[in-house]
């Protein structure tokens, strides 16, 4: 008995992670898990949680609203940009992807152009209209949280433009070195 005892010890603790080995961790959302620190997202337009103006929806004139974000941290290449509404009635709706968007860039002036390919190397993504450039706030009902979310990356992006969100998120996994958040709502 006492060597059946033993050999279950021994086989259990085999199995079992070392005193060196660190446990298996289970990344639901790669993104945000890797940043090393947080920056600061602001617009002139509207403060965090607050309403974004209907100047900047389908119910005005559609434009971009400034961004301006804080100082990245050293070894920035370039940053992306994505805004998406999660509660879009068929799932998270994407109204603007800008990516490689030079390091040297603390903001966008408003109406920020829509060119696929920009004179600064910024490149547009796909939004979920399958166009590039920025599509503003337009919820078929009630009010919906819209969230702009700059990354700070270690290099410019080897995609093609309109790529959309999904491929951007693939090519910033393991190169995110800060993140920001702002997050407007709008009502219809």
């Amino acid at each position: 008995m006492k060597r059946i005892l033993l050999l279950t010890a021994i086989v259990l603790s085999a199995c079992a992670p070392s005193a060196t080995e660190a446990p298996e961790t289970v990344i639901s959302d790669p993104l945000a898990m890797e940043e090393a620190m947080t920056m600061e997202l602001t617009s002139p337009a509207f403060a965090h949680g607050q309403p974004i103006p209907v100047k900047y929806t389908c119910k005005g004139e559609d434009i971009s609203p400034a961004l301006a974000w804080s100082e990245p941290p050293a070894g920035t290449k370039s940053f992306a940009l994505i805004m998406d509404d999660p509660d879009a009635p068929v799932g998270t709706w994407v109204h603007w992807v800008l990516f490689n968007i030079p390091a040297s860039a603390r903001g966008l002036p408003e109406a920020f152009p829509a060119d696929a390919s920009l004179p600064d190397g910024s490149l547009s993504g796909k939004n979920s209209w399958g166009r590039t450039g920025y599509g503003g706030p337009c919820p078929p009902s009630g009010t919906h949280r819209y969230f702009f979310k700059l990354y700070a990356l270690d290099e410019t992006l080897a995609i093609n433009a309109r790529a959309d969100k999904g491929e951007l998120e693939k090519a910033m996994v393991g190169h995110i070195l800060a993140s920001a958040e702002l997050m407007g709502t709008f009502s219809k």
